[in-house]
């Protein structure tokens, strides 16, 4: 009984002194991001793509809403040939409308492609910088303030270093 404890007591002291050893740091990457100019020109660029997008699309949709407004309004007075015609014509826009929407903001659409070639390769540039970092001051971990980590030392806060290598501050 004494064996076990003891041999849990220098278990546990072992876990902790090779926790001690450990090095950790943590980034904040949405503050890195707001300070690179590069990356708020983008923020913009995309922002001004977006309203541009959203305004056709908007122009669009009110087309199609006339339409049903008119369609009603004269419906009575139309032929079922005619009623079908408009109906058919009503749900053409609106699809057109909707495959308008999908290739600008869908999945694989415009906006996705833009904000990968604009911002992703600032993304990389910050990666790269934090693992060279991490290698230098033989860090065990570099954690994103960003993501919600509960307590932080800000002794260990690299984001200006980071804005400094990247040449921003």
């Amino acid at each position: 009984m004494k064996k076990t404890i003891l041999i849990l007591l220098l278990g546990v002291f072992g876990l902790q002194m090779s926790m001690v050893a450990q090095r950790y740091a943590f980034v904040d990457t949405d503050y890195v991001l707001r300070n690179i100019p590069a990356y708020q020109a983008s923020q913009e660029q995309l922002n001004q793509l977006s309203q541009q997008w959203q305004g056709e699309i908007e122009a669009r949709y009110q087309e199609v809403a006339q339409l049903y407004q008119d369609f009603q309004t004269e419906s009575v007075f139309l032929s079922n040939e005619m009623r079908i015609g408009r109906e058919e014509a009503i749900i053409e826009k609106e699809k057109e409308a909707k495959a308008l929407q999908h290739k600008y903001f869908g999945p694989e659409g415009e906006m996705a492609k833009r904000q990968e070639s604009l911002i992703q390769p600032i993304q990389e540039q910050i990666a790269t910088v934090i693992q060279e970092m991490a290698r230098e001051e033989d860090l065990a971990a570099v954690f994103d303030k960003s993501t919600g980590v509960l307590y932080l030392d800000p002794r260990h806060d690299r984001s200006d270093q980071i804005l400094e290598r990247l040449g921003h501050k």
